[in-house]
């Protein structure tokens, strides 16, 4: 592989507290470390692009593109969760139990993705949208300028995104997830830079990548600011209101905007990408070898056949 590839393949992974889910043009793959070596599965990608062309426009790629990282997310750490010895894994929920009585493992399945997803959306727009407009409106009523108003609630939800993401990396377990997220954006940066996919080359990669989910959930967060601006209503519910109705915008948009930081290296993208690339230092840990054999695995499986079909 000798063509460099600098920020322009459309191959994207996820970390798992003990393996990574990577993404390639037609394939996907879920590695995990077990204590008997390197489990994997692999899936051919299904894209709803495909059969409804128009999911794929810009600013519509977005929010399904979205969709559907969470649900490929949540089965990916049931398939995780699966190879745990037995005597390790956690006593299934009554609500698991009754599920799959009722419907059959395979649909209880799907189930149990679809709310784990739905309840997982819910806390992030409560928590990182909802929470700081709620705030805000003790502070804004104070406040006669409406640019001001969107201001403060912006820098709101900066402040509990971020102190979020600190708290949680304060979490033993968090620790290794973090440690695999760095491994994946290391083999990513290897795989790009046209290296063989080697634990010398991947060790001493960057672990700070344009793509990842941290800084698109940044962007998400600047955008927001921006696009709820247009909104001036002055009761904190209609606020909240309108936030939900614009949450799509949001995304489309933060989505597009990472989408060309990723496909370009300038003065420009580097100073969009800085903001993200400053909180990776809480969402990235130096990975171990056996970290970065399982990210090296998880790229392998998924890599495309046709030369040039990763193009981002």
């Amino acid at each position: 592989m000798t063509e460099k590839k600098d920020f322009r393949t459309s191959i994207g992974g996820q970390a798992l507290i003990e393996g990574i889910m990577m993404r390639g043009p037609k394939k996907q793959a879920v590695v995990v470390r077990t204590k008997d070596g390197i489990e994997s599965k692999v899936d051919d990608l299904k894209l709803l692009k495909d059969r409804y062309p128009v999911v794929g426009w810009p600013l519509i790629r977005g929010v399904v593109n979205f969709g559907g990282s969470m649900i490929n997310g949540v089965r990916a750490l049931m398939y995780s969760a699966s190879l745990t010895p037995e005597e390790e894994a956690e006593p299934e929920s009554k609500f698991d139990k009754w599920v799959t009585e009722k419907l059959g493992s395979e649909k209880a399945e799907g189930v149990i993705v679809t709310i784990t997803v739905v309840l997982g959306i819910a806390l992030s727009i409560g928590l990182f949208m909802l929470l700081p407009t709620f705030l805000a409106g003790f502070v804004t009523k104070f406040v006669d300028s409406a640019i001001l108003k969107n201001l403060i609630e912006g820098v709101l939800r900066i402040v509990i995104f971020v102190a979020y993401i600190a708290l949680t990396s304060r979490i033993p377990d968090m620790r290794r997830v973090w440690q695999y997220h760095g491994a994946e954006h290391k083999t990513i940066f290897c795989y790009e830079r046209g290296l063989p996919l080697t634990v010398e080359n991947v060790r001493e990669m960057p672990r700070k990548h344009p793509r990842c989910g941290t800084s698109f959930m940044f962007i998400v967060m600047i955008v927001s600011i921006l696009v709820f601006s247009l909104a001036r209503w002055h009761t904190v519910w209609a606020r909240m209101g309108l936030r939900l109705l614009l949450l799509p915008v949001v995304v489309a948009v933060s989505y597009e905007i990472i989408k060309w930081a990723g496909r370009h290296d300038n003065w420009l993208t580097r100073i969009v990408s800085a903001p993200g690339r400053a909180l990776q230092n809480l969402t990235t840990r130096e990975p171990d070898d056996e970290m970065i054999e399982v990210a090296i695995e998880s790229i392998r499986l998924v890599l495309p056949e046709e030369e040039g079909a990763d193009a981002w």
